[in-house]
């Protein structure tokens, strides 16, 4: 048993993770190279190894002849039948060859043709490790700026995060562990390149899947998100357990779940709403915190037209219309939203919409706090009512 090459096999299984197989396959094409670098040609070299106990014979295959004209592939009678008595003229005979006696240049082949098998195996692990985690959130250390870009560290392998997938404003320090949504993974002659984000709306999503179990599971799905990193994200989710709130199982007890994610995200707002398969809901949901008084949607266009009231028209746009465009973004809606007021005036609402509404809003205002008043009010309003009718 060749118990130093076999301990040698076994440490690099462990360390590099390229099975024994692969390393004992390099090694004979090493040894079988080595020949052909040594006598010029290795069409007669066999070689026998065994994989369990990584011993090997190496030989050439000769045939007997009278007279020898390639010393490479032929031996004469004589010879032969020094090595057995038994061989004649057209049989072969087995010429054990000693990995010694390779000259210095043919062993440094050998040695290099191994060390690239290797590396290239070790490449090759790494490339397979995290094409696995494509598309998927993994955990990096930051180790320090190149230029505009960031170096990560993921373990086997450094990504670069650019300046086009970094959020503005977020500013790391070397050795801070961040979470890093991975884009695409490519194989190169120096080994994989790692593209990741800290921009990507499916950051988010990943993010929920790892903080909410309902989510992962997938009890609650997130529908839609639209995102603008490093400022606010919106997310649509639903729940296919009607005992499960979506909303509630994603913001968790007391914020919990949601504030984590948050805090990841270094303070980045995410609103969650409920979808709807009905556009009309969807968008009104996607307006939120804003009240809506009315939406008129156009599914084949993919428009819709909003009314909300003159005092949450801003709301609703948001500053710098953000809420109004990621809500867009979040419905695939182009949404086109008016005040009451503009409603009117437009000819959308009729022209004593106000007087009209105020009388709803007064009985939606009373209706809730009916059985909420003290007996003492109670007897007021009596009073009062009491009084105008003696009037």
């Amino acid at each position: 048993m060749n118990t130093e090459l076999l301990e040698a096999l076994n440490i690099l299984e462990k360390e590099k993770d390229i099975s024994k197989e692969t390393l004992l396959d390099a090694i004979e094409n090493s040894l079988l190279n080595a020949c052909k670098n040594h006598f010029g040609k290795a069409d007669n070299i066999k070689l026998i190894m065994d994989k369990e106990t990584c011993d090997y014979q190496l030989f050439a295959e000769k045939t007997v002849v009278e007279d020898v004209e390639d010393t490479l592939e032929e031996i004469s009678l004589e010879e032969a039948r020094q090595i057995d008595g038994k061989y004649d003229i057209g049989d072969v005979v087995r010429i054990p060859i000693e990995s010694k006696s390779f000259g210095r240049i043919a062993t440094q082949n050998a040695k290099n043709l191994i060390l690239q098998k290797i590396r290239e195996e070790e490449r090759k692990v790494v490339y397979d490790q995290y094409f696995e985690k494509e598309k998927d959130i993994v955990t990096g250390i930051v180790q320090r700026y190149v230029g505009k870009n960031i170096s990560i560290n993921l373990g086997k392998a450094d990504a670069m995060l650019t300046e086009n997938e970094q959020v503005k404003g977020e500013v790391f320090k070397p050795t801070e562990r961040i979470k890093l949504y991975v884009v695409e993974v490519k194989n190169t002659t120096k080994g994989p390149k790692i593209l990741v984000s800290r921009t990507h709306p499916e950051l988010v999503k990943r993010l929920f899947e790892a903080e909410v179990t309902e989510v992962r599971e997938g009890i609650v799905e997130i529908k839609s998100i639209a995102r603008e990193a490093g400022s606010r994200t919106k997310i649509a989710v639903w729940s296919n357990d009607p005992d499960v709130d979506p909303v509630g199982a994603c913001v968790g007890m007391n914020g919990a779940r949601v504030n984590a994610i948050v805090n990841e995200l270094r303070g980045e707002k995410i609103d969650i709403i409920n979808w709807s398969d009905n556009p009309a809901i969807l968008i009104e949901n996607a307006l939120s915190p804003a009240k809506v008084i009315s939406v008129m949607a156009d599914p084949d266009e993919k428009t819709a037209s909003v009314i909300v009231p003159d005092y949450q028209l801003s709301l609703a746009i948001g500053k710098e219309g953000q809420n109004a465009r990621l809500a867009a973004r979040l419905t695939g809606y182009k949404i086109d939203i008016k005040s009451e007021t503009q409603a009117i005036e437009s000819g959308e609402l009729p022209e004593n919409y106000m007087e009209l509404s105020e009388g709803v809003y007064e009985e939606e205002y009373e209706e809730p706090y009916d059985g909420e008043f003290t007996d003492e009010v109670s007897e007021e309003v009596v009073f009062e009512e009491m009084d105008d009718t003696e009037k």
